[in-house]
């Protein structure tokens, strides 16, 4: 009987042979990036990943993360999938371009959500109102005043909170400053993410989406210091995102006592990156 060697090292070698070929056949960028997903989702499938959600498996092979060097600069672009594997955060090639919501009502209340069970990294953490990423698309790489970032935050707002368009204007995001952190999730998965700090004063309707959401919940600047106390003592099996706890221990309250008082703008500073890691 035949032994064939292992899925993972025939997609090696055929991706080599492919990046290889187009140097001479001129292959596409789009080709190959449609080549890279279909042997990244190849070897999922035989691999550890088999059990993974649907709608997170679409999600990890079909969006291409914005690679960033550390002053944020576009260097690339990859799979979410091969950005958030620990093992490609530890070679130090993965940082990717983020952005966190911070969404208040007009009592400046902060809506919270918990992410959903099936997330592949930080499941059913707390966390602020929507975290995600810019994809490699000209709508999301518009760099003057961030507005490629204010595009994806309104984007996955409604994918993740239902929250319509309308009700989150780009134009009012204000994008306060960046963050450059790296956090491991389970030992597997990773984030190392520039991650750009969005504020919104909006009153919104809420539809969360159980693929994304599990929970979510409005508080106020005593009642998230109540759940930060019970993280912090392990009650209730609350845990926390490591990225929002980095915001709330560096800027947020600061931040949000500008919000109350009708003075955001002189907290805005784009041109620090702050290095939390």
């Amino acid at each position: 009987m035949l032994k064939f060697p292992p899925i993972k090292t025939i997609a090696a070698a055929l991706s080599s042979s492919f990046q290889l070929s187009s140097k001479s056949h001129r292959i596409s960028s789009s080709a190959l990036t449609r080549l890279r997903r279909s042997f990244t989702a190849i070897t999922a499938a035989m691999g550890d990943d088999s059990g993974m959600d649907a709608v997170q498996r679409r999600l990890m092979f079909d969006d291409e993360c914005i690679l960033v060097d550390e002053s944020d600069n576009v260097v690339g672009h990859d799979t979410k999938y091969n950005c958030h594997l620990m093992e490609n955060i530890e070679k130090g090639n993965m940082l990717h371009r983020a952005f966190s919501v911070f969404l208040f009502n007009s009592k400046y209340e902060l809506l919270l959500q918990q992410r959903s069970g099936t997330k592949v990294t930080f499941p059913l953490v707390w966390t602020n109102t929507c975290c995600s990423h810019p994809l490699h698309r000209e709508s999301e790489l518009i760099p003057e005043n961030s507005l490629g970032v204010r595009n994806a935050a309104q984007r996955k707002l409604l994918d993740e909170l239902g929250i319509p368009a309308e009700d989150v204007p780009v134009d009012q995001f204000t994008p306060l400053g960046r963050m450059l952190y790296k956090a491991p999730s389970d030992g597997k998965w990773g984030e190392h993410e520039l991650d750009y700090l969005l504020f919104i004063v909006r009153d919104v309707a809420v539809s969360p989406n159980p693929d994304e959401v599990a929970d979510i919940k409005y508080v106020n600047q005593e009642q998230l210091k109540e759940l930060l106390r019970k993280a912090d003592a392990g009650e209730e099996g609350l845990k926390l995102s490591p990225w929002f706890r980095l915001v709330v221990d560096n800027f947020l309250f600061k931040w949000w006592d500008h919000v109350q008082r009708g003075t955001l703008p002189e907290a805005i500073d784009m041109k620090t990156i702050h290095k939390l890691i």
